[in-house]
């Protein structure tokens, strides 16, 4: 058990760590990130309930509805009500970077929780996919996220724009991940040049993101 938990916890933790030490600037305070990280682990319940229901009742089960709705949009929505409801006016955002900190952290929190789960009904023989898949996913989907949230928050023009983006753009690809996965036998030859896709989009906006941190500072600190 001791096993299953670490090997479930250990990629989310460690990709969290990668993203955490990327802020350059303020680190941001570790029992808030760690909190979100709790708060995207709870998520888990509700989500795997709506999906059991929806299951049950035999709707929105295709292949295209399943992928894009009661997978996609589910859990990005849940993700994103979390961080908008609950980081977004927080004082310790302040930061462009910050909220791709905090998305990341809520994001990885439900990947870890989704992961124990699966280990422990499925064995540890599937952690390592476990973790180049799913887990570094939604962790590149809560950099997506908190990308445009952090655009939002501290764009003086167009914040309802950022903040469509901020869950739309991660739907969109979270459901191309699910239907890739549902729809084809050869999945991992269109999943490999997606992955590489999705981490060259991700750590673009990372740099984006510590471009537009930067500019913040200068504006706030002029020399």
């Amino acid at each position: 058990m001791l096993g299953i938990v670490t090997a479930g916890v250990a990629p989310g933790l460690a990709l969290l760590s990668y993203f955490y030490l990327k802020d350059q600037y303020e680190s941001e305070p570790l029992s808030l990130v760690f909190k979100m990280f709790i708060f995207g682990a709870l998520l888990v319940f509700p989500i795997m309930f709506i999906q059991y229901v929806l299951s049950a009742e035999g709707l929105f089960q295709d292949d295209f509805t399943k992928a894009f709705g009661t997978v996609g949009l589910l859990e990005e929505f849940f993700k994103w009500f979390i961080l908008y409801y609950t980081i977004y006016q927080h004082i310790a955002f302040d930061e462009p970077y910050d909220g791709i900190i905090y998305s990341v952290s809520v994001s990885l929190g439900f990947a870890s929780a989704e992961n124990i789960f699966y280990l422990l009904a499925n064995g540890l023989q599937d952690a390592l996919g476990r973790a180049l898949l799913p887990v570094s996913s939604h962790a590149l989907f809560g950099v997506i996220m908190g990308y445009y949230i952090g655009k939002a928050k501290f764009s003086p023009v167009v914040q309802k724009k950022w903040i469509m983006l901020s869950l739309t753009v991660p739907v969109l690809l979270h459901g191309m991940y699910d239907f890739i996965l549902m729809t084809r036998e050869d999945w991992i030859v269109l999943m490999v040049p997606f992955m590489i896709f999705l981490w060259w989009l991700g750590l673009r906006k990372v740099k984006k993101a510590r471009i537009l941190t930067l500019q913040h500072i200068e504006k706030q600190y002029p020399i």
